[in-house]
């Protein structure tokens, strides 16, 4: 495979200085887990074997986020983890089932897609470890109450599925064998109907009051296009898994890609809460707009009424 190291290096500082230029302005940021850095070390400390494990992990991780700063259960990484957490209850649930091909592949794909959560976790505030700038994104707004439950739960799906799902997909080829789009891929597709059932009410459940609104007007276009998101983005991690296992013998072109990965994924983040922030913006002006015109309606009719009196 032909790889241009220069072009992918320009690649990597353009998304650093497009990150800054779009990024909007955080508020005090609070590196760590204060006050549960131990709590929070200790959960994370050893990487879980089984997807049994990654479902105990997740909700030991809930209780520790609920109780953390801003506020009870107000948490903006606990919104993401509760989301996981469900899904990936289905996918344990699916896991003996008859529509699996590989149980054994799909385990071991969830558990290595939910080490590397944990990995950003628990690096997260340790001064001498790198946090991926993908799930920075979501970790620097941890208490921001600017940033909605939904907003925050749709940051750290961006970072799990843009960055982290193409390194669970190699590491699960390290321990299994690279089958390329063989039998198992099946499984990896089986995912995606999980999504597209789980996201809609998972959605309406983080939703603030103007988000609910926006979802009662579009109804099943919403979720028609989450699905269409859904489908696009793991297909595109199966992808970069792909063009990343042809690199992995040079360290240095491998560590390249890595980077542009992450801060590509970054910049999807930031991207989206300023995209949200703009969609919040031209949905209150237009339901104004109506309220104005509404009230202008009534008004004549209220005119025409008393002049018929």
């Amino acid at each position: 495979m032909e790889f241009d190291r220069e072009r992918v290096e320009a690649s990597a500082v353009r998304l650093r200085e497009c990150r800054k230029r779009i990024e909007p302005d955080v508020g005090e940021i609070v590196n760590g887990w204060t006050p549960a850095e131990k709590e929070m070390a200790e959960a994370c400390r050893v990487p879980p074997e089984d997807i049994a494990g990654v479902v105990a992990r997740l909700k030991l991780l809930q209780q520790i986020l609920d109780e953390m700063p801003p506020s009870p259960k107000a948490h903006r990484v606990a919104a993401f983890n509760s989301l996981y957490l469900t899904i990936t209850e289905r996918v344990a649930a699916h896991l003996d089932g008859k529509d699996v091909v590989d149980r054994q592949w799909l385990e071991v794909l969830d558990v290595e897609f939910a080490r590397l959560y944990f990995t950003a976790l628990s690096s997260w505030g340790v001064p001498d470890r790198d946090t991926p700038d993908a799930w920075e994104v979501l970790f620097r707004r941890a208490q921001d109450s600017g940033v909605s439950g939904l907003e925050a739960a749709v940051l750290g799906v961006n970072a799990h599925i843009n960055h982290d799902l193409a390194f669970a997909v190699m590491a699960t080829w390290r321990r299994l064998g690279h089958p390329g789009d063989g039998p198992q891929h099946p499984d990896y597709l089986l995912v995606n109907r999980i999504f597209y059932e789980e996201i809609p009410p998972l959605r309406r459940r983080f939703a603030n009051a103007w988000q609910l609104e926006i979802d009662r007007c579009v109804g099943e276009l919403d979720d028609w296009s989450q699905r269409v998101l859904v489908r696009t983005t793991r297909a595109m991690a199966w992808e970069q898994a792909e063009r990343l296992w042809e690199l992995q013998d040079d360290k240095e072109d491998f560590a390249r890609a890595c980077m542009v990965i992450d801060r590509a994924a970054a910049i999807a983040g930031e991207t989206l809460l300023r995209g949200t922030g703009i969609v919040r913006v031209l949905w209150l002006t237009m339901r104004a707009a109506a309220a104005d015109v509404w009230r202008k309606v009534r008004g004549r009719r209220t005119v025409r009424q008393l002049a018929k009196a």
